[in-house]
């Protein structure tokens, strides 16, 4: 069995990417999720501007990683691949 070649897929319908395919995606998204819930848990009651930064950032990379790992992007209209 051979793994897909993009850790995140095309979304069918819109523009974006779907859940991961793959382990890595998982793990990627999983830490992801972690490092913003505990930003969030020690930033958000005394420093909502530094977490405002701290999501911009995260969710860039977020992005990055997913152009590089995921299929090209491209508005979807539910047509077979």
């Amino acid at each position: 069995m051979t793994t897909p070649r993009y850790w995140f897929p095309a979304k069918r319908y819109g523009w974006g990417w779907g859940p991961p395919v793959t382990w890595q995606g998982w793990l990627v998204l999983l830490g992801w999720m972690a490092a913003f819930l505990a930003a969030v848990r020690i930033l958000m009651p005394r420093h909502p501007g530094m977490l405002a930064g701290y999501v911009v950032a995260m969710s860039a990379l977020l992005l990055l990683i997913c152009y590089a790992k995921g299929e090209p992007p491209g508005w979807r209209w539910g047509g077979s691949k």
